[in-house]
């Protein structure tokens, strides 16, 4: 076991199980039943997300009554972000997600069944390197704040692309919530992080030291579904895929509604989630060559870490071509 798998982040691990067993709860079982509805018109659909900038298409779909203007009746669940979304459609409480693709991947090794349907915004800017004071170069750095998934494979090549052996870095695993006051109390020298927590963090001493794209990390974020789900309902997945490929290009066109509806749906301040949408491509496409090379990637380091015990089966759970077909 290396130093930084043992600082691994049980407390935020544990709060993700909880979320999970309090949707199940909340839910019910008519929300793991794909032939039911709330109104005897389509089947209700939970999409499971995260609360950030990156999924404002999703709030202002919400927020617009798009989803209901195609004829569909979709909710949004809004869960802790990272694997909490795709944990939420295995445990059958959403039946569909939104993850990057380093979140995603290793559901898809302890659950095979779930399927990436396409993209539907990628960058390679959102997720900022934000130092403490007094920390004016990497080599400097003795410990480093992380989330899961896109926040660990980040920090590793960050300092691998400045030539640091990641064991000679503790890296402490946490919530987003958590991670600037890591960095004000001095127990962290830096963390790589999206908006709000880059503010945050600024606020608590820090300074942007760059972001993830200037090291070659571009992350994407994944539509996801259950395959014993999505087999008997690829026609209404595609047409839930439609309205949020046109909710990206109304973002991209409209920052602001997008960070209004942001606010709106999950209380994100208007000013900084507009900004951070300016540092997105909000673009729903089919999944390509290139993002299999890219997964088999992150694969590799998750491997390497030994966070995952073996690779997903990249032509089954990759669906290439999938939204050509049914959303394009």
């Amino acid at each position: 076991m290396t130093r930084n798998q043992r600082t691994a982040g049980r407390p935020a691990a544990a709060l993700i199980t909880l979320l999970v067993l309090l949707l199940a709860t909340a839910c019910g079982a008519g929300s793991t039943d794909s032939v039911g509805t709330s109104g005897g018109g389509s089947p209700t659909v939970r999409i499971a997300l995260g609360v950030d900038a990156s999924y404002a298409p999703l709030y202002l779909a919400a927020q617009r009554g798009m989803f209901e203007k195609a004829g569909l009746d979709v909710k949004l669940v809004k869960v802790e972000g990272g694997p909490a979304a795709a944990q939420a459609v295995t445990a059958g409480t959403a039946q569909m997600s939104a993850n990057a693709d380093s979140t995603a991947l290793p559901q898809m090794v302890s659950n095979p069944e779930l399927r990436a349907l396409g993209v539907f915004q990628s960058s390679g800017r959102l997720l900022k390197v934000v130092l403490r004071k007094g920390i004016t170069s990497p080599r400097q750095i003795k410990s480093m704040g992380s989330i899961q998934g896109i926040g660990l494979y980040a920090t590793h090549e960050y300092l691998r692309h400045h030539g640091i052996d990641a064991n000679s870095v503790r890296i402490q695993q946490s919530s987003p919530q958590e991670i600037p006051s890591m960095l004000r109390r001095g127990d962290i020298d830096g963390y790589i992080l999206f908006d709000p927590w880059v503010t945050k963090g600024v606020e608590a001493g820090g300074h942007i030291a760059g972001a993830t794209g200037d090291f070659g990390v571009t992350y994407r974020q994944w539509l996801l579904a259950d395959q014993k789900w999505l087999k008997g309902n690829q026609k209404l997945a595609g047409k839930v895929f439609k309205v949020v490929a046109e909710a990206d290009r109304l973002v991209t066109k409209d920052p602001h509604a997008g960070a209004l509806a942001a606010h709106e749906q999950a209380q994100l301040p208007v000013a900084g989630t507009e900004k951070a949408i300016g540092e997105i491509s909000f673009r729903s496409r089919a999944l390509t060559s290139a993002d299999v090379t890219s997964s088999r990637k992150i694969a590799d380091f998750l491997l390497a870490q030994k966070l995952i015990k073996s690779a997903p089966e990249y032509d089954t759970v990759l669906l290439r071509g999938w939204y050509d077909r049914h959303a394009g």
